[in-house]
């Protein structure tokens, strides 16, 4: 009796997720009849699930289909391992295999990225190279409701915007498809339990050093347990309406931004200056935002702070003025028009510029008082606001600590590193100087002025930071309101 109970469940529960699936699949139009499709399959439990059922749903479709499995490399013999299981699984649902390897770590170094940026960039390089070369018009991945929360919950906490609200698409350039991605991961476990699926566990999902693991197993569950048991439908609802939203704004803006271009080239664009200022601010972060991607090819590492500056730049910058952004992008003003391009070498070579070090260029913006990690330079910047009743006892304390007059600067501040061409006037100086002859005249070595913190507001540099202040920001008799910046070693 209870063998015949569980099988009736199991039938239940296949049913059940057969439906949401092939509705997604239907809603988002993520397949059509005769489609190819590449599973990637890691070899964790939603993957496997994932595999089971396309294979299911597959007749109805008509599907071709085959997996493709990326061995990062990174845990040694459980990577392995995890290579070998979906090796054989695809043996046992009798689907083509297609296996590769990359040392992420290597790749991670040789590029300079995060280490999930890595991962990301090598696996999605690997689906796409196996699909364009066996012809698979699709990439199936196995993204569920419950990530798509946690990336909600993880972009709100960074300040995104709406994009970032948005969530994981359920379809990406009408290639990368999610089927699984209304299903709450509690479904997609009881569909493998009832169907008696093996899977592997990565065990790096649970390392707390991985800030989405700590909101995972940390945030989420005292946010549900303690203010909201639906959490993850919240979060997927607001993902939806902004997305929709999204795509609402992205067809509006799309004309606008046509009109806006002077000229296109190859990694080169060209806005109209006067045009990008006759429209909203909101409109010209976007129209500014996706001119970057444009050259650019995505958005990674450019945050709130870089986009900002580059409308500083566009509204009251110099007739003649240069930006760098990370990965080579280099933002140029030529009287009305704003050039945005990607550079083929790094930017520290460009003008005739050499490196100064191996230090990689680095970025932070910083939207308020707060105290921040330069993990280049290996220090520790602390900001805070001294009460009016305190300036009184302000004393000398060497150049480690700078006080500025607050009504002076603008927040969000930059941190960055030296670019060529930087210039400031120094505190007790006649007028402005180059940051380069600043540092060869107070015998700044090379690789010190590589790593050096420079604090930017508004586009101008307001401290070097461990050496000297910029004259416009000090404060003085008529200041209200002081912020105090503190430098000390990791």
């Amino acid at each position: 009796m209870r063998a015949k109970q569980n099988g009736f469940k199991a039938c239940h529960i296949g049913k059940k997720i057969h439906r949401t699936v092939d509705q997604t699949l239907r809603t988002y139009r993520m397949v059509q009849n005769g489609d190819a499709v590449l599973i990637a399959v890691s070899g964790g439990a939603d993957s496997v699930a994932l595999a089971y059922i396309l294979l299911e749903l597959a007749p109805k479709y008509s599907l071709r289909m085959a997996i493709a499995h990326l061995n990062h490399c990174l845990r040694q013999s459980e990577s392995d391992r995890d290579e070998a299981f979906v090796a054989s699984l695809a043996k046992q649902l009798k689907l083509p295999f297609y296996v590769g390897r990359e040392d992420v770590r290597r790749y991670q170094e040789r590029h300079r990225l995060s280490p999930e940026d890595a991962a990301r960039q090598v696996r999605y390089g690997f689906y796409d190279s196996i699909a364009a070369k066996y012809g698979y018009g699709k990439i199936a991945l196995g993204h569920h409701a419950d990530d798509n929360a946690e990336l909600v919950l993880m972009n709100f906490l960074r300040g995104s915007g709406p994009l970032g609200l948005s969530g994981i698409s359920p379809v990406r350039d009408n290639k990368i498809v999610r089927p699984l991605i209304n299903l709450r991961r509690s479904e997609i476990m009881d569909y493998v339990a009832a169907k008696k699926l093996d899977y592997v566990t990565d065990s790096s999902n649970w390392d707390l050093k991985y800030h989405r693991n700590k909101i995972r197993a940390r945030l989420m569950p005292e946010l549900k347990s303690e203010y909201n048991p639906k959490l993850i439908d919240s979060l997927n609802r607001l993902a939806a309406i902004v997305g929709a939203e999204e795509e609402w704004i992205e067809d509006l803006i799309h004309p606008i931004y046509e009109k806006a271009i002077v000229f296109k080239g190859k990694n080169k664009l060209g806005l109209s200056i006067p045009g990008l200022n006759q429209q909203p601010i909101a409109v010209r972060r976007r129209l500014i935002r996706e001119a970057i991607r444009w050259a650019k090819g995505n958005l990674r590492r450019i945050a709130f702070a870089h986009v900002e500056s580059v409308c500083q730049l566009a509204q009251i910058g110099p007739t003649f003025g240069l930006l760098d952004l990370p990965d080579r992008i280099r933002i140029r003003r030529d009287h009305n028009v704003l050039t945005i391009s990607k550079e083929g070498i790094n930017l520290r070579r460009l003008d005739g510029i050499p490196f100064l070090s191996e230090t990689r260029d680095y970025e932070y913006p910083l939207s308020g008082p707060a105290k921040i990690f330069v993990e280049e330079a290996e220090v520790h910047i602390s900001f805070s606001e001294i009460p009016k009743a305190q300036s009184l006892d302000l004393q000398p304390s060497g150049h480690r600590i700078a006080f500025f007059d607050m009504d002076k600067i603008r927040f969000p501040l930059v941190i960055r590193n030296f670019r060529p061409g930087d210039r400031f006037r120094p505190l007790g100086s006649s007028g402005n100087q180059k940051l380069k002859k600043f540092f060869i005249d107070h015998k700044v070595s090379r690789t010190e002025r590589a790593k050096c913190p420079i604090v930017l507001s508004r586009n101008k540099i307001i401290w070097v930071a461990g050496h000297r202040l910029d004259n416009a920001v000090r404060i003085g008799p008529q200041t209200q309101r002081i912020l105090k910046a503190e430098l000390s070693l990791a």
